[in-house]
């Protein structure tokens, strides 16, 4: 069995004495089956764009109420194997969302139709009403399943590394060529961005996730979702919320 693997059943024992104890009295109560992130692996750095006006819509958006991840306590395990993984490399996960209300699909969705020109941070080459038919931004999105997580690599006590021209630009992460939420072909996983350090740090999240049982979407290096995900036609609409 190999190490990744070893710590995911480890942390998944802890992760389900968490989810059988009684919560807090001011803790705002989850659907069966979900968890918050801080509970099972404490030590993943939360960086939560659509809390906050770091985003390609430049404002909060609808249904996010803190800048918390939240996810199905089966990916909640699996996440928090990668971590404990990549943690013997002086590294650490990044997460920037998690779970995603359906109503925060809606909100995107709706607001990409309002139209308007390209963004030279977020959609360098394409217009803003064409979001969606160029597939960046979907009607539909895996992550209100709760399983799907949108994720990078940092240094633990590191400065940030890379401060890429295209997408989120102060996250404090290793180089992927782009940064996260970049809608533009240079974001695909397969693509080789200049040099050979962001190629690597791609292989390198990408080889970590998929030990801990996560599948890639292709045109995103950062987006993955649990292989044997607890809830694969269901999608939930209950606001992401702090303890």
């Amino acid at each position: 069995m190999n190490r990744v693997r070893q710590a995911i059943l480890r942390v998944g024992f802890y992760a389900l004495t968490v989810a059988a104890s009684v919560p807090p009295a001011h803790a705002t109560p989850l659907p069966t089956g979900f968890v918050r992130l801080a509970d099972i692996a404490p030590s993943i750095r939360q960086d939560i764009r659509y809390a906050g006006s770091g985003n390609f819509l430049h404002r909060k958006v609808n249904g996010y109420d803190a800048p918390v991840c939240i996810l199905t306590l089966q990916a909640a395990q699996a996440l928090a194997g990668v971590q404990q993984a990549i943690a013997a490399k002086g590294l650490t996960l990044v997460v920037f969302d998690c779970y995603r209300p359906a109503r925060a699909v809606a909100d995107m969705g709706e607001w990409t139709r309002e139209g308007g020109p390209s963004d030279p941070q977020w959609y360098p080459g394409v217009r803003r009403g064409d979001l969606i038919a160029k597939g960046y931004v979907g009607e539909l999105s895996t992550h209100s399943r709760g399983s799907t997580v949108d994720v990078a690599i940092a240094r633990v006590g590191g400065p940030s590394v890379s401060k890429p021209a295209c997408g989120a630009i102060d996250a404090d992460t290793l180089d992927f060529g782009t940064g996260f939420d970049c809608f533009d072909p240079m974001s695909e996983t397969a693509h080789r961005p200049p040099g050979n350090e962001a190629t690597a740090n791609r292989k390198l999240l990408v080889e970590a996730m998929l030990a801990g049982g996560f599948k890639n979407y292709a045109r995103e290096w950062w987006h993955f979702t649990l292989g044997h995900e607890p809830f694969p036609t269901q999608r939930f609409d209950f606001p992401v919320s702090a303890e």
